[in-house]
């Protein structure tokens, strides 16, 4: 037995010295870069691309059979232009495991590697040649793979240096690469944490892209599994990203990964950015203690969102909590959704609070807040009463594969309590439908106050044309319901606005309310498409025009109550070319009314005061004074914004009014010639006093013309008096006949 033993070891010994004798003599008489010129052309014969090797190759037997060569470079195919190329590397595989037929890769050293990517305009690639060969390569050694000696992955190291990689795609021109890429790590192996050192520049220009990415973190990996864990992550990255300056990403935590069972899972995740978009700076946080997804289940614990923006905007604060998620791809429930909001700007404050409920499903990408509840609350000086709060509660449901969305709202709302109803289809294209009704709303508390500074300013700056654009893609169709409304201080009480529009067509019909004791009712309707134009419709019955007149326009002109009607349509860029452009027809029928401003009765009355010099007096509004009337009529034609009217009858029981001229809307001015016929008096006389309006609606005049007035009165006292003659002239005539006949029978 000992003789076995001893002839056995002596054996062994024998045959190691053998090989060890063997690979010393190979190592010391066999030059790889003898061979240069076959691999060249090795790889020409099979590859159709040129390399080159320009450095020496070397090789290590002890402890690691290795191998290291200086610059190396391969060409494109067919082609001398560069495709890759690496400054030096160095690859070693450990000895004792490769006798045991096993693999382990000791140590991998690259230096200023580098190479380009091309995808073609056709959709090919630079690589083609390459994959289809490894393909047919592949297929080919199939049959090889079971005899080969198993590879281990075991690495006792990776470095790369100065390694930068680019990709260019010649249909988009888009440039991405990689540069300066360090990568250093520790042991990689199946069940070993190995340290991880990466850091890389990331350039791109669609988007536009330009960052600094370091990460450094623990990896334990797991091939055969599929398991990969990042422990004590640590990401930075920083640079300029799309429209993003001076941009701030950091992440930090423990993230796993198990491919094979579909299951994703971090703790203690953070994430931090910060950046200026535009002017404004941002900066956020998320937080998540612990986030399990699974394949058939989900779950997570308190997470939170926290964003700030301070710019031009003012500054914005935002946060987001949710205490706990659960549920898997066929529904979940989130038990509470938490947001708030905070917005400060130089003038005003805006809070709002936002809770509910959420559930859905996510394969079926439908989501219900189903008891949501908004609080809004806005202050500032140029608020109504310095401050406006809102509180809403209801529920919206969401189903993103029909892209709808329904809700229903109910609640104070801009000092007003709505009942609302909206429901949206389609989120590119959104079609509209909504049900709204409010108890009362004051539009008026929210539109800008006008000053007769800011107005003068205004009339210098060039106007801006209307810009109708937004209605062209709008499908509308709803109903509005208020109980009071007013709106640029015109009051109204049981509003009704059904709305329909659709490819820049906007019709409002009906269109009707309660206004100062009357009615209202109507249409109208507007055209986005091309040059905007719009019609309007409106009959007001038995309405009281002095108040509605004063509210709309601020004239204490006209006082009566009555019937008016308008017919117009109107076309033009701008607000003015519109009101230029008017064309239709208008009609007013006032009773137990008065012309505020003048009293023309009085004036006419008034004649015998006159002397006989006095031709024509300008006068301007009197507050004080009114011409009263028991009927007012009128009806306008409208042509190019000129209103035109030729029948204005006002009658009361001692004057007539009569006339005809233009007013003219486009250029807010008046150009109107009247009669003022004094009635019949017991000696049956009566005067008529010309009288022009005229002048801009903000500064009218009224020119009467006395002298046409005294020329009419004595016209009709020398009418008086011939009449009187020829009365005494034919009774002094018949005395004489009768005389005459009385002797002729005596």
């Amino acid at each position: 037995m000992n003789k076995i033993l001893k002839y056995s070891l002596l054996g062994t010994g024998l045959a190691v010295s053998i090989v060890v004798a063997g690979v010393v003599y190979v190592a010391a008489t066999f030059d790889p870069n003898d061979y240069k010129d076959q691999i060249v052309k090795a790889v020409k014969d099979s590859t159709q691309r040129n390399l080159r090797l320009e450095g020496d190759i070397n090789l290590a037997f002890y402890p690691s059979i290795g191998v290291s060569v200086g610059k190396v470079s391969l060409s494109e195919f067919r082609n001398d232009r560069e495709f890759a190329a690496v400054e030096s590397a160095r690859i070693s595989l450990a000895l004792i495991p490769l006798l045991r037929k096993q693999i382990v890769v000791d140590e991998v050293a690259l230096n200023g590697l580098k190479a380009r990517l091309v995808m073609r305009k056709d959709g090919t690639t630079n690589i083609d040649d390459l994959l289809g060969q490894s393909e047919k390569d592949s297929q080919q050694g199939q049959q090889k793979i079971s005899s080969a000696p198993p590879v281990k992955l075991d690495i006792a190291s990776v470095s790369v240096k100065q390694a930068n990689f680019s990709y260019s795609d010649e249909g988009t021109g888009a440039q991405y690469s990689i540069k300066n890429m360090n990568l250093d790590t520790g042991h990689i192996a199946p069940g070993i944490p190995g340290k991880i050192d990466l850091s890389a520049d990331i350039q791109a220009s669609q988007p536009k892209l330009e960052i600094n990415v370091q990460l450094k973190t623990t990896l334990m990996l797991d091939l055969d599994k599929q398991k990969y864990q990042l422990e004590d992550m640590q990401l930075q990255a920083s640079g300029d990203a799309i429209d993003i300056s001076s941009l701030k990403v950091q992440a930090s935590g423990d993230v796993n990964a198990d491919l094979a069972k579909q299951e994703f899972s971090t703790k203690k995740f953070v994430l931090n950015a910060s950046g200026i978009k535009a002017k404004d700076k941002f900066d956020a946080a998320f937080n998540v203690p612990s986030l399990n997804i699974g394949k058939d289940k989900f779950s997570g614990t308190e997470l939170k969102l926290h964003a700030n923006m301070d710019g031009d905007v003012g500054k914005i604060t935002a946060n987001l909590l949710i205490p706990g998620v659960e549920g898997n791809a066929k529904s979940f429930n989130i038990a509470a959704l938490n947001l708030d909001v905070d917005m400060t700007q130089s003038e005003q404050a805006f809070k709002m609070k936002m809770s509910s409920p959420l559930s859905g499903s996510i394969n079926e990408q439908q989501f219900n807040l189903s008891d949501l509840n908004v609080a809004l609350n806005a202050t500032g000086d140029k608020l109504p009463e310095k401050s406006v709060s809102s509180k809403m509660k209801g529920s919206v449901q969401i189903d993103a594969i029909k892209q709808s969305v329904q809700a229903n709202l109910a609640g104070g709302l801009l000092q007003s309590q709505v009942n609302a109803k909206v429901s949206v289809n389609g989120f590119t294209e959104p079609a509209i439908k909504f049900d709204i009704e409010m108890d009362q709303f004051d539009a008026d508390l929210y539109l800008p106050k006008g000053t007769s500074e800011a107005k003068a300013q205004k009339s210098d700056q060039p106007e801006q044309k209307l810009d109708l654009s937004a209605l062209r893609k709008l499908d509308l169709d709803g109903r509005l319901r208020i109980g009071k409304l007013k709106l640029m201080n015109v009051k109204t009480t049981q509003l009704r606005v059904d709305v329909r529009a659709l490819n820049g067509l906007v019709n409002i019909n009906p269109l009707s309310a309660k206004l100062y004791e009357g009615s209202v009712k109507g249409s109208l309707s507007v055209n986005a498409k091309g040059t905007p134009s719009i019609a309007i419709i409106q009959n007001l019955n038995e309405v009281n025009v002095a108040p509605m007149i004063k509210d709309a326009a601020d004239l204490d002109m006209l006082e009566g109550k009555g019937n008016v009607s308008v017919n117009l349509t109107a076309q033009g860029n701008t607000i003015s070319a519109m009101k230029k452009a008017l064309n239709g027809s208008a009609s007013v029928n006032l009773a137990d009314g008065s012309i505020k401003g003048i009293n023309l009765t009085k004036l006419v009355q008034g004649v015998q005061n006159l002397s006989k010099d006095t031709k024509a007096q300008t006068l301007g509004v009197d507050k004080s004074e009114k011409t009263e009337f028991s009927e007012f009529k009128a009806s306008f034609k409208v042509r190019n914004g000129v209103a035109h009217n030729d029948d204005l009858a006002v009658k009361s029981t001692i004057l007539r009014l009569s006339g005809n001229g233009d007013i003219d809307i486009g250029r807010s001015s008046m150009n109107y010639d009247g009669k003022a016929v004094l009635a019949k008096t017991e000696q049956g006389r009566t005067a008529t006093l010309p009288v022009n309006i005229s002048g801009p609606f903000d500064a009218i005049k009224f020119r009467l013309d006395y002298g046409s007035l005294l020329a009419d009165v004595v016209k009709q006292r020398v009418d008086e008096k011939k009449e009187q003659v020829k009365e005494d002239a034919k009774a002094k005539l018949q005395d004489e006949l009768k005389k005459n006949l009385k002797g002729l029978f005596k």
